[in-house]
């Protein structure tokens, strides 16, 4: 083995040797086994960030923040909070907890697992920071007093013990999950991985339009009922955000493409219908017409039997109704008034865009202000009022519309800033995906989407919609009675992350729908299990479960939008926060610690601690606070308040662009 380097003053790196990680897993499986030794390790490890694999950071800190708050703390309790976190996935399964318990030989050596733990983090700040200053010594172009400075502060810190990574901007969200396609019923799936492929873009938008079709042909047609009292239309709002030149109209394409060619196949199939009973309603009204010329004309013939002839034949005329051209999907400038109008006409319908210009509307950019009426009411299934298109002001019962758009970023932050769209609710009703841009990384010449995998796709969801559009009524699909456990069992769960120190405590108006959203996405899933089958056999708990991991997906995600269009009140107070830690102290001096009533005192917009502690939280998330674990002091009563460290580079001048 050659014993050259590229940079003769670089060490390389080397990964860590397997009694590390083995060690990592002891000191897990040890809180797990025996949780009252948390704190201590907490205290003898430092930052979390000592554990060199990032599934065991995660994990460590799901721990500490669990045992912090004074909840027990096991593998099945740590299960459900990654879970919620969306962090399940990432670290391995629940499965991975028991390997680490079973890794570890004994929880009554859990601080000497720790300090093996803590001894290999400490190599490798000193191996970086080493190698950080080698390599700026070794490049002639750096200024040698930069180099002077940069060494004596990582002397520093390496006297201190203090190691801190650069923070993370607000507004910015780690690693978000892939959408789960395997919870897709095998036909959509198949074509979603195979149109991701073909495209080189992330298969979470290719899912998240094949939902949406989905949603177009079943919308206000099926319904599931949960139980008696409680039922949900099938009809979705889906938003994949994706910048610029993502192949966006690609994959929306080939995802609906079946969608528009039945809807004009539709369209063709009852032309001669229309126009037949447009010719007879014209003939009819044209006898009226000549009746009543005849009436003007001869004003001596017996007015009463002729009022009679009259009246019959316009009756006659209103009986002929002429059907309106089949319509699946609105099209062209999409306003409220219209979507309202086209409701009142078709009562199901889709807005399906790959821009974001149906939110131009919403946010009113063609209107003094939002008009979100519609979009609300058309959710839920509201009755809607069509009072503005039509003199007669005729009402819809159980409107559906279906949203499946795709548009960048920056729109959403231009619909969160929309007057209402949080307060009414209209943020809450939309399934959020902000899946990473594969623009630099793309292959060049790619596999073509297999003929039999598209044919499928074609033929099933052709077959859906023309099964679906053809019911003259509404069906309602119930749940299994296992399934309705399972739901129940979702509601338990997300009921306690509603609370204040818990994780969608912060987005409860989104949250609050999200077991409904469930359902809405299982009686897809059921429907398009059954294409070929009894689609109006119950929904099974199954089925359930595999929605309720999409679901798992979207809340990530969606955390992570609410971060992005600063409509989420932590962002806002964790901001507002960020900005008197950068303030200095009456003596010039900055903050180095601080505790969570500090940060109350800070600004009038904090009542309680519990009102500050998810900024806190968000803050810590990001970089910018590290809790310092307090050793335990074996006295009983009130645990002691917790104290936070401050990164550095919050009293850094800055541009002003983090405390926007």
């Amino acid at each position: 083995m050659s014993t050259e380097y590229a940079h003769q003053n670089v060490i390389p790196f080397r990964p860590e040797p397997a009694e590390v990680k083995a060690a990592e897993q002891a000191v897990i499986g040890a809180a797990l086994l025996d949780p009252v030794q948390i704190p201590a390790l907490a205290a003898q490890l430092g930052d979390p960030g000592a554990f060199y694999h990032p599934a065991h950071e995660t994990i460590w800190r799901a721990i500490t923040r669990m045992a912090g708050g004074e909840r027990p703390v096991d593998p099945l309790l740590l299960t459900g909070v990654l879970r919620a976190q969306g962090d399940l996935g990432r670290i391995g399964g629940p499965g991975y907890l028991h390997t680490c318990i079973e890794a570890t030989p004994t929880a009554a050596n859990g601080d000497y697992y720790a300090e093996i733990v803590r001894a290999a983090a400490e190599r490798r700040r000193i191996n970086t920071a080493t190698s950080r200053l080698a390599h700026m010594a070794g490049d002639g172009g750096a200024d040698l007093d930069d180099v002077r400075a940069a060494a004596l502060a990582a002397l520093a810190d390496l006297a201190t013990g203090e190691s801190w990574l650069d923070p993370v901007p607000l507004g910015s969200h780690g690693a978000l999950p892939t959408f789960p396609v395997h919870a897709l019923p095998k036909w959509v799936g198949a074509y979603v991985e195979a149109v991701a492929e073909f495209t080189q873009t992330p298969p979470d938008m290719a899912a998240t339009m094949g939902l949406a079709a989905l949603s177009t042909a079943a919308g206000g047609r099926v319904g599931v009922e949960i139980r008696p009292g409680w039922r949900e239309q099938s009809n979705l709002y889906l938003v994949c955000a994706m910048p610029p030149a993502s192949r966006k109209s690609d994959v929306f394409a080939s995802m609906t493409a079946p969608v528009y060619r039945v809807e004009d196949e539709l369209r063709a199939e009852t032309r001669a219908r229309i126009i037949e009973a447009e010719t007879a309603k014209e003939t009819a009204l044209a006898e009226v017409d000549a009746l009543m010329a005849r009436a003007r004309k001869n004003p001596d013939l017996d007015r009463a039997h002729l009022v009679a002839e009259i009246s019959a034949a316009r009756m006659l005329a209103d009986e002929i109704v002429v059907p309106p051209s089949p319509r699946l999907t609105l099209s062209g400038d999409i306003t409220p008034e219209t979507v309202t109008h086209q409701l009142g006409v078709h009562r199901c319908l889709a807005a399906l865009s790959p821009e974001g210009d149906l939110f131009d509307s919403i946010v009113g950019r063609y209107s003094s202000k939002p008009n979100l009426g519609v979009f609300l009411q058309a959710h839920k299934g509201e009755r809607l009022q069509a009072d503005r298109i039509t003199r007669e002001q005729p009402t819809v019962d159980k409107p559906a519309l279906t949203i499946g758009v795709t548009p960048q970023p920056a729109v959403l932050q231009e619909l969160g800033a929309a007057p209402g769209a949080r307060d009414r609710g209209l943020l809450a009703r939309f399934l959020y995906s902000l899946p990473p841009s594969n623009l630099g990384y793309r292959k060049i010449r790619t596999t073509p989407v297999p003929e039999q995998v598209a044919a499928a796709y074609d033929l099933r969801l052709t077959a859906l919609l023309r099964e679906l559009v053809a019911l003259d009524e509404p069906v309602t699909v119930r749940m299994t009675a296992a399934a309705d456990l399972a739901v129940e069992k979702l509601q338990e769960k997300f009921e306690v992350q509603l609370r204040p120190d818990e994780p969608l405590a912060h987005i409860k108006d989104w949250a609050g729908k999200l077991v409904g959203h469930i359902a809405r996405i299982a009686v897809l899933l059921h429907l398009a299990d059954h294409v070929s089958g009894d689609w109006r056999a119950p929904v099974e708990a199954a089925t359930v479960e595999r929605a309720a991991e999409i679901a798992e997906y979207y809340t990530a995600h969606t955390l992570a939008v609410f971060d992005l269009i600063a409509a989420d009140p932590a962002t806002e107070d964790a901001h507002a926060l960020l900005q008197w830690l950068r303030r200095p102290k009456k003596d010039g001096t900055h903050r180095t610690h601080i505790k969570a009533h500090d940060a109350v005192a800070s600004s009038r917009r904090f009542k309680k601690v519990a009102d500050v502690e998810p900024a806190l939280a968000l803050l810590e998330q990001h970089g910018w606070l590290r809790t310092d674990q307090h050793a335990p002091t074996g006295q009983r009563g009130r645990p002691q308040a917790v104290t936070y460290r401050v990164h550095p580079a919050a009293s850094t001048p800055t541009d002003g662009t983090e405390t926007q």
